[in-house]
């Protein structure tokens, strides 16, 4: 991957290996802990606890009933795209009462994927009026369950209302080629922008 004319905080100057931060948001059950795992290069962190009976009330398992953990801080990871770009993953919690964490979590950020469950649209509506509040670039990745049911990618957009220049992918979260096609995805989006903002200069 071409990376001439990107910068970021984590430039480490010329010949060197460049350190990014990216989020992975998404509401409750997207796949945000899948996703980290499937592509992380290291074995990541992931802080999962077992739902018991007391969130009852508090997370909404509406299209997830069978899910048995949930993340109350973060996941973490970590994947060379190249020999000059390095990602640091950070994987953020998606339910309501930990939300709390996300500003601190997100210092930093050169960008994010929001990860979308066709399913259950609006558990990451959240997430997409979060990046634009701390105004950080983010593609949509629209990740494939069992029981999807296929839209078009400009139906999904409008529905979301999100703006034409947010790129949109498909992918696994459980497979690793997918995931890293999405943070690809990414950076090149970051590179547009960051060219964009050159040529207005």
């Amino acid at each position: 991957m071409d990376l001439n004319g990107f910068d970021h905080p984590g430039d480490s100057g010329a010949g060197g290996t460049r350190s990014v931060k990216v989020m992975i948001a998404g509401g409750f059950g997207t796949g945000k802990t899948t996703m980290v795992r499937s592509v992380s290069d290291i074995k990541p962190l992931t802080t999962e606890e077992t739902l018991t009976q007391a969130s009852v009330g508090s997370d909404q398992l509406i299209g997830v009933a069978d899910k048995t953990q949930t993340t109350v801080s973060l996941d973490f990871g970590k994947i060379s795209l190249n020999d000059s770009l390095m990602l640091y993953l950070f994987g953020t919690p998606g339910q309501e009462r930990f939300w709390f964490l996300w500003n601190g979590l997100f210092k930093g950020a050169l960008g994010a994927i929001v990860l979308v469950d066709t399913r259950r649209l609006a558990s990451s509506f959240r997430a997409i009026e979060e990046m634009e509040r701390q105004n950080v670039p983010f593609v949509i990745a629209l990740n494939v369950f069992p029981d999807s049911t296929e839209h078009p990618v400009d139906e999904i957009r409008d529905a979301l209302d999100i703006s034409p220049d947010t790129p949109v992918v498909v992918c696994d979260a459980r497979d690793r080629n997918s995931s890293r096609d999405v943070l690809v995805a990414l950076i090149r989006h970051l590179q547009e922008r960051s060219a964009v903002a050159l040529e207005a200069r």
